[in-house]
């Protein structure tokens, strides 16, 4: 099964942080899956990172190349994907989550999250 991370998870799955739901690691780690990761989540963690916000601190190139070099797998962002984003309701307005959750319809993954506000779109997302 390809899971799609989500941003924050990507983060302390990096960086081996206690905040990493015990579930999520152990999606992650299970070698049935797929870990992946958006090419939006790197460009959210950069333009948040340059914004100041303590809680994006992550050098975006070194967290990509430290998620490579672990397995994962990088996607980028197609018009496809782009596009889809017209198709779900207004749940959720952060558009990086919203951009993720369109990624996972159009690929046919699960998108991994902690955030219970995305969570409210269900299919295909999973709450750790």
């Amino acid at each position: 099964m390809k899971l799609l991370i989500d941003t924050h998870l990507l983060l302390w799955a990096a960086s081996d942080d206690a905040k990493l739901p015990r579930l999520a690691r152990e999606l992650i780690g299970d070698p049935d899956h797929t870990p992946c990761f958006s090419a939006a989540s790197l460009w959210e963690i950069a333009i948040k990172r340059g914004l100041g916000r303590s809680d994006f601190q992550a050098d975006p190139r070194m967290l990509r190349r430290g998620l490579l070099d672990n397995g994962y797998v990088e996607w980028p962002v197609t018009s496809e994907h782009a596009v889809a984003i017209d198709t779900l309701p207004m749940i959720h307005k952060d558009p990086f989550d919203r951009l993720l959750l369109a990624q996972a319809r159009s690929e046919g993954a699960i998108l991994l999250s902690a955030d219970d506000q995305l969570a409210r779109y269900s299919d295909p997302v999973r709450l750790v």
